[in-house]
């Protein structure tokens, strides 16, 4: 094998080795520094990195050292933490279901009752083409980052389609559901799509190919969650019967059952690591699972009702809840240790995501405003108004100086 050469990756920090087979294929392999901090002394993290890396040679240390000092530099930047309404966009003739960026932002999509998925330039604010083909609602919408080159769209008609998000042009139509697509997930190397979906399966799809890859079947309730690890070897499904399943993508063979909530599955979600599973339950409660063994490591109780979503940021140091009793909470991912109690909206918050950074979390309500919230003190920076309709759906783009909101209004907000 043969290094060729070196690619940054500032959320979560990791330094990226692109290296050459034998038989002369490029591959990559990533090296988290999740734990990477100002402080962090830059000459003792690559000595530690070569020492565990065969790819790694001395004529690499400078470069390497320099590498993670750029890192350090990107952390210390200050991030951004008031946005101001760039434009508001009558993005559908029928609320929105989702919204979601591509990596470096430039563009976005929004899913709409309306039966389309459309394609936005965040720099514009303006359409670029509309996704049209669907013969039922279009519920769960994604980009394959970190390559943005293709959309999966997943609909209420039982079918997934994937298209270019360059042309517009449709590539597969995924069909074998018997009910609503409702969630969809891409691995890393986009070389797979997932779908979830009511009639209680999850189903694994060749992106090139177009053809079905595996079938999960196990649960006996609807699937309403799904996401692939980083390295695309396992799949998690959250799903009505109250259990979540740990998959094996080549066999297809469940590997764990996450058994212990008393009611529905609202989301579940990976650490970065894959090393952790939090899950979010109508049971009012959050639960942390371990990966290796399946077991409940621990369960976070507070909330007064349904946990709606959970989230890990980039790093998996914040773990953040939010639920049906109007406030979201900031938890010590390690410790388990409530930070913050996030109070301050007026209905339910149904979903909660972090900046890239870490540096901030942002909740989503029914009562028409997102709120932004420091991590470190728990207060609210900053509360995004002028949707006339419950917010559903928001985002940050990576480097965490753009939001896109989606409502049920029909509009989406661009924040910058």
């Amino acid at each position: 094998m043969k290094l060729t050469r070196f690619l940054l990756r500032y959320y979560p920090p990791g330094i990226i080795l692109e290296y050459q087979t034998k038989t002369g294929d490029l591959k990559t392999k990533a090296i988290d520094l999740l734990d990477l901090t100002q402080s962090s002394n830059s000459g003792e993290i690559v000595d530690e990195m070569m020492k565990k890396e065969p790819l790694l040679a001395n004529s690499n240390k400078e470069q390497l050292i320099t590498l993670v000092q750029r890192l350090k530099q990107k952390q210390a930047e200050s991030t951004k933490s008031q946005f101001y309404l760039f434009k508001v966009l009558k993005a559908h003739i029928l609320p929105l279901t989702n919204v979601a960026f591509n990596k470096n932002g430039s563009h976005f999509i929004t899913g709409s009752y309306d039966r389309t998925c459309k394609v936005w330039s965040t720099l514009a604010g303006e359409e670029i083409f509309t996704l049209e083909g669907h013969k039922n609602v279009v519920y769960s919408i994604a980009f394959n980052n970190p390559y943005g080159d293709k959309i999966a769209t997943g609909s209420f008609d039982k079918t997934c389609k994937l298209w270019s998000a360059e042309t517009g042009k449709l590539f597969h139509t995924y069909r074998g559901h018997s009910a609503e697509v409702v969630c969809l997930s891409f691995n890393l190397r986009s070389t797979q799509v997932a779908t979830g979906s009511m009639d209680t399966t999850a189903r694994l799809w060749d992106i090139q190919s177009g053809q079905e890859v595996n079938v999960l079947c196990g649960h006996s309730a609807e699937i309403i969650s799904l996401q692939f690890n980083t390295t695309g070897a396992h799949i998690l499904t959250g799903s009505f019967d109250n259990t979540v399943t740990l998959w094996d993508v080549n066999s297809g063979h469940k590997i764990h059952t996450l058994v212990g909530h008393r009611a529905e599955i609202s989301n579940a979600v990976f650490n970065w690591e894959s090393s952790t599973i939090a899950t979010a339950s109508m049971d009012k409660t959050c639960k942390l699972w371990g990966v290796a063994d399946g077991r409940c490591i621990q369960t976070l109780r507070g909330h007064e009702d349904e946990v709606l979503d959970v989230a890990y940021d980039n790093t998996g140091r914040y773990l953040a809840s939010a639920s049906a009793d109007s406030t979201a909470r900031l938890y010590n991912a390690q410790t388990f240790e409530l930070m913050h109690k996030l109070e301050g909206h007026e209905g339910e918050v149904s979903k909660v995501v972090f900046n890239p950074q870490g540096t901030l979390v942002m909740t989503a309500s029914a009562d028409k405003t997102c709120h932004i919230w420091d991590v470190q003190t728990g207060q609210c920076v900053q509360v995004l108004e002028g949707h006339t309709d419950e917010i559903f759906s928001c985002a940050f783009n990576y480097e965490g100086d753009t939001i896109i909101t989606g409502s049920k209004d029909n509009t989406c907000r661009i924040w910058k």
